[in-house]
């Protein structure tokens, strides 16, 4: 462990945002209140095991529906949730936004079949075949629920282990033709809006909205900004096995207004990377008309990342996330970094105003990226790095709520910053709970989902 002191620069007092999770939650919720409001006023009494079945199937059918442009409206990317309420966040509410759309899919065709079988005394699989087959708008609602059903099983963390992120990303954006050979159905069959036309603008208009949404922020804002910045590849530098920084370099970068902690997806103009966008952290704030990444090979594109020539264009999304100064409630913090997870912690403990600690957890020496740089910025600006390394026998040092009161005095009045690999980031979590850091200081940010 290796420990770097000098006087500390005077601290700055940091900017305190609120963030708007709490009321945007509220107003979710209280839409799916709206729709089943929607079914309650449409439905008289419910009469019998047929119509409480086919009445439990309209209200899964409608939330289904609302939950749908819930799912579509989360993957806008757009900047106010992925700045103030934080990328990692937004993807586990449209991963729970996919759980729930799955079940109360489910839910909806189990009650509604069983609710018509019983009506109309026939079995199951001959009510299923005649709606499908009869009724107006179902053939393509049944493809979209086929997609919708691929979408859920490629996304479940057992499955998406075993799968490329190219295969799931590619079935991921599917959502998009499902909702829309989805929606005839619901105005076409759905009972509360027929004869409704109220109910009807105010479905339209959820949609379209959510639409615009999404073609503003996945087309043409990034249409505009790469028109715009004309970025390309400068150049491509090894920082340890299996380690790379990119260098990418563009005209008028100051207007993206990105910050240390944030990143970007980026698709690289090359063959084997053109087709996907992955997320990379800048891993030293923007300079100029020059960005930098560093990743590591975790997978084929990843890997890709170090065949990279110079002048090859990029095409750049972004910048997302809310890994930056302005999270910071006190002027001490400490940065925990584990592997490749140091890339946006390296340009926040340039930067982050006051007294600044980094602890850095890696295998070995060898695998310490940007470890040079951080011992330079901790010289320059009177910080602390230091450095987590497996014994000579290959065991992990564990990290407990004791140690980490010895490495950091006052440890509970210090923000958090946290990054690496989810098991990691799992671990370090629990012990800086036990060691009575409040959980509205530790912020961490993910790119698993």
């Amino acid at each position: 462990m290796t420990t770097v002191y000098q006087q500390q620069a005077p601290p700055l007092p940091p900017i305190v945002r609120r963030s708007p999770a709490v009321p945007l939650l509220a107003l979710l919720w209280a839409g799916a209140a709206a729709v089943v409001a929607l079914w309650w006023q449409d439905t008289g009494s419910v009469v019998g095991t047929a119509g409480w079945l086919t009445g439990a199937g309209r209200i899964a059918g409608l939330l289904c529906g609302y939950a749908c442009a819930m799912l579509v409206g989360l993957m806008a990317r757009v900047p106010l949730l992925e700045r103030r309420i934080g990328s990692d966040r937004v993807a586990r509410w449209h991963a729970m936004a996919g759980r729930y759309t799955v079940c109360l899919l489910v839910a909806h065709i189990v009650l509604i079949l069983s609710g018509y079988a019983a009506q109309d005394r026939a079995s199951l699989v001959r009510e299923t075949l005649t709606v499908v087959l009869d009724y107006p708008e179902m053939l393509k609602a049944t493809l979209g629920t086929l997609i919708l059903f691929a979408v859920g099983i490629t996304s479940a963390r057992a499955v998406r282990r075993r799968i490329s992120h190219e295969f799931w990303y590619y079935v991921h954006l599917l959502t998009y033709a499902a909702v829309f050979l989805a929606f005839g159905h619901q105005l076409a069959l759905g009972a509360e809006f027929t004869g409704n036309a109220v109910a009807q603008a105010a479905w339209y208009a959820l949609y379209l909205g959510v639409a615009a949404l999404v073609m503003w922020f996945r087309v043409l804002s990034p249409v505009r900004l790469n028109l715009r910045h004309r970025l390309r590849v400068e150049s491509v530098q090894r920082e340890a096995p299996g380690v790379w920084s990119v260098v990418i370099r563009g005209r008028h970068l100051e207007e993206l207004g990105a910050e240390p902690g944030q990143f970007f997806r980026w698709r690289f103009r090359t063959d084997g990377l053109r087709w996907t966008s992955t997320p990379y952290s800048l891993s030293a704030p923007p300079r100029g008309n020059r960005l930098r990444i560093t990743a590591k090979a975790l997978g084929d594109h990843s890997a890709s990342v170090a065949t990279l020539r110079p002048g090859t264009r990029v095409w750049a999304e972004g910048p997302y996330g809310s890994l930056t100064a302005d999270r910071q409630t006190t002027d001490k913090a400490l940065l925990i970094a584990g592997g490749v997870g140091v890339t946006p912690l390296r340009a926040l403990f340039e930067t982050l105003p006051g007294e600044v600690t980094l602890l850095y957890r890696a295998r070995s020496p060898e695998d310490l990226a940007l470890g040079g740089e951080l011992e330079a910025i901790a010289r320059w600006r009177g910080a602390r790095v230091m450095y987590l390394l497996n014994g000579e026998d290959g065991s992990r040092p564990r990290v407990t709520p004791g140690r980490l009161h010895a490495a950091v005095p006052e440890l509970v009045d210090h923000d958090v910053y946290l990054c690496g690999p989810p098991g990691f980031a799992e671990d370090m979590y629990e012990a800086l709970r036990a060691a009575g850091v409040p959980d509205r200081r530790i912020h961490h940010e993910s790119f698993e989902l």
